[in-house]
C-alpha cells in the first residue's frame, strides 16, 4: 500500500511539475509565435507587396458593406438580408480588376434569374401577397456589394489582368532569349571539360514558361472583362497573346531538349566540334537575341522591325550548318557522335523555326493593337537606347512585370 501510494504521489507531482512548467513557458510561447506570424507577414510584405494590399482593399469593402447594420435607416429597409452584402464581397472580390467584374456580372446576372424564377414559383403557388419585394431586395443587396468590390478594385491600386498577361508574355521570351544566347558557349564549354565559374541560373528559366498555359489562359478571360486603362483599348486581342504564348511554349520545348544535350555522356571529337561550332554558337545567340528585341517590343508597345537582323544572321549560319551536314563533317565518325552533333544542330534548327513564327505572330499582334512607333530622341532624332542596344520603355510603354498571384475559383 505505500507503494502504491508512493507511486501515486510521485505521479501527480509529475504531472504538476509539467503544468507548472507549460504555465510558466506560456509567456514565451505566445511571444514566440507572435514574432514568428509577424515575420511571415513582413517576409510576405516583401516578396508580393500585391498580397498584401489586396487584404486591405477586401478589408475595406467589409467595412463599407457593413454600415448596412450601422446606419439605420439602411438596416430598416434590408433588415438580416444586409447580410448578404457582406457576403458577396466575400464571394466576388478577386486579385484581380477583371476577375471582380467578371464574377459581379455573372453571379449578378444569376441573383437575377433565381430571384425572378422564385417569385414565379411563388406566383404560380399562391397569386396574392407581395411577390416582387424578395427580388427587389435580393438585387440591391447584390447591387450594394457588387458595386462595392467594383469600385475599390478599380479605383483603389488597380491589379489589370490584361498587364499581367502582357508582361508574362515578354518575361517568357525574355527567360528564352538568355538561355539561347548563352546555350552555344555552354554547350562547347562542356564538351571541352572546361568549367565555368559563371551563374548558370539562366539556364533554367524554361521551366516557368512550359507551365505557364493555365496561367495565360486565366488571365485572358479576367482581362476581357477589364475597361479600357492605359494602352489597352476595348476590344484588345488579347487571344493573340495566347497564340504567341503557344508559340513561345513550343520553342521552350526544343529549348528543353537542347538543355538536356547538356548533361549528355556522348563526347565528340575535337575536329567535329570546330567544325560545328561557329554556326551553332550563331544560331543560338541570334535567336536568343532576336526573341529578347521582339520582348522589348511587347513591353513597350512598339512595332518590331520588319525586317530583324538577328534573324537574318540566324538563317546565314543555319544555312552553313545544313551544307556541313549534307557534305559529311568527318571520315570514320563514330555512329553516335553523327547523332548527338544531328540532335544538336536539328533543335537548334526547329529554334530558329520557332523564333520566326513568334516574330510573325507579333507583328501581327502589332497591327491588330496599334502598336505605335517610339517618338526619336529631339536631341538627336534617334530612338532611346539603353546600354545593350534595346528600346527604352516610353511614357507609354508598360511597366516592369509584378509578380502577382491570380487567384481562380471554379
Amino acid at each position: 500500500m505505500n507503494l502504491e501510494s508512493a507511486s501515486q504521489e510521485k505521479e501527480k507531482q509529475s504531472l504538476f511539475a509539467r503544468g507548472w512548467l507549460r504555465i510558466k513557458a506560456f509567456p514565451k510561447n505566445i511571444n514566440t509565435e507572435v514574432f514568428e506570424f509577424v515575420s511571415k507577414v513582413k517576409k510576405l510584405g516583401q516578396d508580393d507587396p500585391s498580397r498584401v494590399v489586396h487584404s486591405l482593399k477586401v478589408g475595406l469593402a467589409l467595412t463599407f458593406v457593413s454600415l448596412f447594420y450601422y446606419y439605420r435607416p439602411l438596416y430598416d429597409s434590408f433588415g438580416v438580408s444586409a447580410m448578404w452584402a457582406v457576403m458577396t464581397v466575400v464571394v466576388v472580390f478577386e486579385f484581380s480588376v477583371g476577375a471582380t467584374l467578371g464574377k459581379v456580372v455573372n453571379r449578378g446576372v444569376a441573383t437575377l434569374l433565381a430571384g425572378a424564377l422564385a417569385v414565379g414559383a411563388h406566383h404560380l403557388a399562391n397569386l396574392s401577397g407581395r411577390i416582387g419585394e424578395p427580388i427587389v431586395l435580393g438585387f440591391f443587396v447584390f447591387l450594394q456589394g457588387g458595386s462595392t468590390c467594383v469600385i475599390i478594385s478599380i479605383l483603389l491600386l488597380p491589379v489589370w489582368a490584361g498587364e499581367d498577361l502582357h508582361n508574362l508574355i515578354a518575361s517568357n521570351m525574355e527567360k528564352l532569349g538568355s538561355l539561347l544566347e548563352g546555350f552555344g558557349n555552354e554547350y562547347f564549354k562542356m564538351l571541352e571539360d572546361e568549367e565555368s565559374k559563371e551563374d548558370k541560373s539562366f539556364l533554367q528559366g524554361y521551366k516557368s514558361v512550359l507551365n505557364s498555359k493555365n496561367n495565360e489562359d486565366a488571365l485572358v478571360n479576367f482581362a476581357r472583362w477589364e475597361p479600357r486603362h492605359g494602352r489597352f483599348r476595348f476590344r484588345h486581342p488579347w487571344k493573340q497573346y495566347l497564340k504567341i504564348g503557344s508559340l513561345t511554349r513550343h520553342c521552350a520545348y526544343r529549348v528543353e531538349a537542347l538543355n538536356g544535350c547538356l548533361n549528355s555522356d556522348v563526347e565528340t571529337s575535337p575536329e567535329i566540334r570546330g567544325k560545328i561550332h561557329e554556326a551553332c554558337i550563331k544560331i543560338s545567340s541570334e535567336s536568343g537575341k532576336a526573341l529578347k528585341e521582339l520582348a522589348s517590343a511587347i513591353r513597350t508597345m512598339t512595332p518590331p522591325s520588319s525586317d530583324c537582323p538577328h534573324i537574318a544572321k540566324s538563317k546565314n549560319a543555319a544555312n552553313s550548318l545544313k551544307s556541313l551536314l549534307k557534305t559529311g563533317l568527318s571520315k570514320d565518325i563514330d555512329l553516335l557522335e553523327i547523332v548527338a552533333v544531328a540532335t544538336v544542330a536539328s533543335l537548334l534548327l526547329d529554334v530558329l523555326s520557332c523564333t520566326e513564327k513568334i516574330s510573325e505572330s507579333i507583328h501581327e499582334l502589332a497591327s491588330l493593337a496599334h502598336f505605335k512607333s517610339l517618338e526619336p530622341d529631339v536631341a538627336d532624332g534617334k530612338p532611346n537606347l539603353n546600354q545593350q542596344g534595346q528600346l527604352q520603355p516610353s511614357s507609354n510603354s508598360i511597366d516592369e512585370p509584378r509578380h502577382h498571384h491570380v487567384i481562380i475559383i471554379v
